[in-house]
């Protein structure tokens, strides 16, 4: 055997190892970088909530005013959820208490022919209603993007780099059990 086929046979088994640790590592670090730009995205539409909460609360105020306690309780959900900066996984139980919060006003508003005809409450009601939409697609893409690297981290042999390196699974962010089953319709309820 020439000296160039003994290298070549000493290098290769140590090059293709090397090779496929290199790619693996730039996936789970892509993979990494696409979720923190994803939770920035669910963020921005999160911050967007939170502002237009107290606006909600003033329209209300003014038309249902023995209303108080919901409306007082939706500030605390709002303030809550904006002061919970934890993993995503862990803040999803309180934007989910702040939704059902907004329900609870959006009720109440039902009962105010009034407000429901108010400019300002309709513009505000739309756009809660689009920002809601746009969390929606925005915890999607976030959670496809969690998706996407707990598979990586749990799947052989990309686990083998993801524990290496450090890369661990993510928690999703989800709706709680009553906000994801369907509501149950019977006839004369």
């Amino acid at each position: 055997m020439t000296p160039m086929v003994v290298i070549l046979l000493i290098l290769v088994p140590i090059c293709i190892p090397l090779i496929w640790l290199v790619v693996i590592y730039n996936r789970l670090t892509s993979v990494r970088y696409h979720l923190q730009t994803s939770w920035s995205d669910v963020d921005v539409e999160l911050k967007r909530r939170y502002d237009l909460v107290p606006n909600l609360v003033n329209v209300v105020k003014g038309y249902a005013e023995h209303e108080k306690e919901t409306l007082e309780r939706l500030t605390e959900l709002r303030n809550t959820a904006a002061a919970n900066n934890q993993r995503p996984d862990l803040q999803s139980d309180d934007e989910m208490a702040l939704e059902r919060g907004l329900g609870e006003v959006m009720v109440v508003a039902e009962a105010f022919p009034d407000l429901k005809a108010d400019a300002g409450f309709l513009s505000l009601q739309r756009e809660l209603a689009n920002t809601e939409d746009r969390i929606a697609a925005a915890r999607r893409f976030y959670n496809a993007n969690v998706r996407e690297l707990n598979q990586l981290c749990r799947t052989f042999p990309s686990s083998l780099a993801a524990g290496w390196f450090g890369f661990e699974p993510q928690g999703f962010f989800e709706a709680e059990r009553e906000a994801r089953d369907a509501p149950v319709a019977g006839v004369g309820d």
